[in-house]
């Protein structure tokens, strides 16, 4: 006799799934607002308005939402389709426009998510591999821009790997935060003078 087969309610996995996004969205706050060494899972818990026990059923320890967290930027950062469109530009100003303009705008929605995840790396155990794992894909992104940049005309002055390296320290996460969080600019005003400098640096 075949055995059973598990039922399955589309209803009950589609408020699973709200539940999650719910815990996640408010995990996510909380550690960017407090730092992750500060905040519980009754305090997740308590945001979420839900019971402790339904965390650690829906996502897990703190440190399971962490890396879901991570997960969810990387996905959420759409780093292929923006090359894929970078890759079409036929001149070193549009290429370095696009990126200015695309590092901003991702920088600027994901602000919370890289909050969360900078201010667990002092205290979380792995620290050092989550902010590889969440940037990984963002730094060769800005490495396969300047390899497309070294096939353009003028060409950097620059080898392909400085230039990725400028790139990265342009427009990589520390850039953005270090002039609109440290010192208040505007974003408008940060990718305008990044643009610039790059342009300046690279023609």
């Amino acid at each position: 006799m075949p055995p059973k087969r598990r039922y399955v309610s589309p209803l009950r996995e589609q408020t699973a799934a709200r539940t999650r996004a719910l815990i996640l969205e408010h995990a996510t706050e909380l550690f960017a607002e407090r730092g992750y060494g500060r905040v519980t899972v009754a305090d997740i818990a308590s945001a979420a308005g839900v019971a402790s026990k339904t965390v650690f059923a829906s996502v897990g320890s703190k440190s399971d939402i962490l890396d879901r967290i991570v997960d969810q930027g990387v996905i959420a950062s759409g780093y292929d389709q923006a090359m894929k469109e970078l890759l079409e530009l036929r001149t070193p100003e549009s290429v370095l426009r696009a990126l200015a303009h695309g590092t901003r705008l991702g920088n600027e929605r994901q602000f919370t998510v890289h909050e969360a995840i900078r201010k667990a790396l002092p205290v979380h155990e792995n620290g050092e591999e989550l902010w590889e794992r969440a940037t990984a894909a963002y730094r060769d992104a800005l490495h396969t821009a300047a390899r497309h940049l070294h096939t353009l005309a003028p060409p950097p002055s620059h080898s392909a790997k400085e230039t990725g390296d400028l790139l990265w320290y342009w427009f990589g996460p520390t850039g953005w935060r270090t002039l609109v969080v440290e010192n208040g600019w505007s974003w408008d005003r940060a990718e305008e003078v990044l643009h610039g400098t790059a342009v300046a640096t690279l023609r």
